[in-house]
């Protein structure tokens, strides 16, 4: 077993700890088939004890604020830690579902109609009807794992969710498109097979997403060439655009109209061995570890390509 040691961090402190638990073990084990591998279970805001001093480059699995919004990765980056996944910038903007959304759309990646605003100045449901239509999806605009989701698709449902579902934070407010959901990882740049998620419910909320059973995975989805082609360039052109490296996972919508409209970016997606980015990567022949030994290659990269520029 040859390579510095990959130090695997899970847990965190964000709404999401329980799942980044679950992936960072399934990525530990992954990863301990080819490289020397630790687990560190992270409880605070801020870089494990002897972090920087280790040598190790890092592979994480926090989810949610703090640990993919771009606040932990500004640490690796101040302390001169080596790390896979998106750098500070591109996390942080990925993680604002609102600024996303800007970024992409002008380099003509479509998505739906929308409308960003704070909790303590919320527009009125006759004036969001008038814009997005009474069939409405509303999210915190920093969250992941579909916390705080609600669809609603009646004037009487949006003027509740607004008056009783709202009471902090920022929030993005979108037209619902009804259709297909898909989501597509992105290695190095390249997207990888297309994945379809059918909820049971109608609607790939948290329960969905965590609770056995509750939703179905077609992989690779059935779509036409030409549809498949389109989500998987549509997805390099956002990852791009928003600066992202090494890999991450975007989210979509096809309508029944044939439309399709970017969702988010996910840029630590969940990585147990049932999660889509996964999923999405079985459809081009990559199993779990073969994944995870891609996923930490670039980081090695340029852990090597520094040594060699410092004359180490």
């Amino acid at each position: 077993m040859n390579g510095p040691l990959i130090t695997v961090l899970a847990g965190g402190t964000s709404a999401e700890r329980e799942v980044s638990l679950g992936s960072g073990q399934a990525v530990a084990l992954g990863m301990s088939f080819t490289y020397p591998t630790r687990l560190v279970v992270v409880e605070k805001d801020e870089l494990p004890a002897g972090l920087a001093e280790s040598g190790a480059v890092v592979y994480s699995t926090l989810h949610g604020v703090f640990g993919e919004d771009g606040g932990m990765q500004r640490l690796y980056e101040a302390a001169g830690v080596p790390f896979a996944g998106c750098a500070a910038k591109a996390s942080e903007l990925c993680f604002n579902k609102w600024r996303t959304r800007q970024v992409v759309s002008a380099v003509g990646v479509p998505v739906a109609p929308g409308r960003c605003f704070e909790a303590g100045n919320k527009p009125r449901a006759a004036e969001l009807a008038q814009v997005l239509g009474d069939s409405v999806v509303l999210k915190p605009n920093r969250q992941g794992s579909s916390v705080g989701l609600q669809i609603v698709n009646t004037r009487a449902g949006l003027e509740i969710a607004l008056g009783s579902g709202i009471r902090q934070g920022e929030w993005l407010a979108e037209k619902r498109i009804v259709g297909r959901e898909l989501t597509v990882g992105i290695l190095r740049g390249r997207a990888m097979g297309v994945v379809e998620i059918s909820p049971k419910s109608g609607v790939f909320d948290y329960s969905s997403k965590y609770t056995k059973g509750l939703t179905t995975y077609t992989a690779p989805a059935a779509l036409s060439e030409e549809v498949t082609a389109e989500v998987q360039r549509l997805a390099e052109t956002a990852f791009a655009a928003c600066g992202c490296r090494d890999y991450a996972r975007a989210d979509f919508m096809l309508s029944h109209e044939g439309g399709i409209y970017l969702l988010e970016i996910n840029t630590l997606p969940g990585m147990k061995e049932t999660s889509l980015l996964p999923m999405s990567a079985r459809c081009v022949g990559l199993d779990f570890n073969a994944l995870c030994r891609e996923m930490v290659a670039p980081a090695l990269e340029r852990l090597a390509k520094a040594q060699r520029m410092s004359g180490r």
